[in-house]
């Protein structure tokens, strides 16, 4: 870490992209935060970048390339998916530290590329959703811990009606690599695998439905990308363009252990409200989480029970404010800033949960080369 970085000074930060994301999630976050001041900022749009600019504000640059290593100790990269990768790499092959949300990467290929910039530039790539960070996600794990061999993960994420940015980039394929399974799916396979630990998946099965994805009346209240700037030079839909990504993703997983994991994620349902349901069976009883992961105002609050010998009990949950497990985040990120255990890491960890996503796509497609009946004309 260069030297603004050493202990007890702040990390110099450069926020890259000025989305929805890097507005409303880092820069405020990052802006308060006593361990980290923001340096510079990286944002191709003129519009955004001359709304943003002013009196008391950091360094507002076009280009990632306009970043300078020997004075920003860490950039966290907010930018549309399908740059993801790109602008990391160029960081790290520059030896600049990056931090990256989900989704890291939108293939394997892209994993690997990451790795090779990590081991040639000498930055190391921090990577991971922030769900784990919750406190009835915590707790959850601390109630996990105590069922004894676990047999069996249940994670759903279902917004009644919530497709982000519909019919810009975030439902472009070309531009964000998938729908809800890449978007909300990686927290939850991120949340899995902290459940789980280190574990293959031996076999994957996956189906994707798009019932929702074009209507206006699903589309996320609380997020308005399209409607400041294109977020990023040329990514911007044609006028007409429709979302071609799945707003529905299914999966079956069973590790080489032997346990099996069911997933659902879905932008919109026939739901009232939007809900997160995280359940665990284990040999010695049950523990589910419902919540809703996000900033959905459509909420669910957070209750979690234990079962055991037929007697369901409420756990006790401290409440909290949305967004808090981002800013929490924040708190454990400098740390692993730090750690030389870090290095490789985040890319290991990206390439499984891309490695995951690629597969239930991969068995969707299978699947949808056979037209699905009507109801009630299933097999006699």
């Amino acid at each position: 870490m260069t030297a603004s970085g050493e202990r007890g000074r702040p990390v110099r930060v450069a926020l890259v992209g000025l989305g929805w994301a890097g507005r409303s999630i880092f820069w405020p976050r990052l802006d308060k935060h006593p361990l980290y001041e923001v340096t510079a900022v990286v944002e191709p749009d003129r519009s955004i970048r001359d709304r943003f600019a002013g009196d008391g504000s950091p360094r507002v640059l076009v280009h990632d390339a306009d970043l300078d290593p020997a004075t920003t100790d860490l950039a966290v990269v907010a930018v549309p998916n399908h740059l993801h990768a790109p602008v990391a790499t160029r960081l790290l092959h520059r030896g600049i530290p990056v931090f990256l949300e989900k989704p890291v990467c939108l293939s394997v290929a892209e994993a690997d590329q990451l790795a090779e910039a990590e081991r040639a530039g000498g930055g190391v790539l921090l990577a991971g959703s922030a769900a784990k960070y919750r406190n009835d996600v915590r707790a959850l794990h601390d109630l996990a811990a105590g069922l004894g061999p676990i047999r069996h993960i249940d994670v759903a994420w279902v917004r009644a009606g919530g497709v982000p940015d519909a019919g810009g980039w975030f439902t472009s394929r070309r531009l964000s690599g998938g729908g809800a399974l890449v978007d909300l799916g990686w927290h939850l396979l991120d949340t899995v695998g902290s459940l789980l630990g280190p574990v293959d998946f031996e076999q994957v099965v996956g189906t994707v439905s798009d019932d929702f994805v074009n209507s206006g009346s699903r589309r996320a209240s609380w997020r308005r990308d399209g409607e400041e700037g294109t977020e990023a030079s040329g990514t911007a839909p044609a006028p007409g363009d429709v979302g071609d990504v799945e707003d529905t993703a299914r999966g079956f997983l069973v590790t080489d252990g032997g346990v099996s994991v069911a997933l659902r994620a879905s932008w919109a349902s026939h739901e009232a409200r939007d809900i997160t349901r995280i359940t665990v069976e284990g040999r010695a009883g049950t523990a589910t989480l419902t919540c809703t992961f996000g900033f959905s105002p459509n909420r669910q609050g957070s209750v979690l029970t234990r079962t055991g010998d037929g007697v369901t009990v409420e756990v006790p949950l401290a409440s909290e404010p949305i967004g808090a497990e981002y800013a929490r985040q924040l708190d454990d990120l400098r740390d692993r800033l730090t750690d030389p255990r870090s290095r490789g890491a985040g890319v290991a960890q990206a390439r499984q949960t891309i490695g995951v996503i690629e597969q239930l796509y991969a068995s969707a497609r299978t699947a949808g080369q056979r037209r699905p009946l009507p109801a009630g004309h299933g097999a006699h």
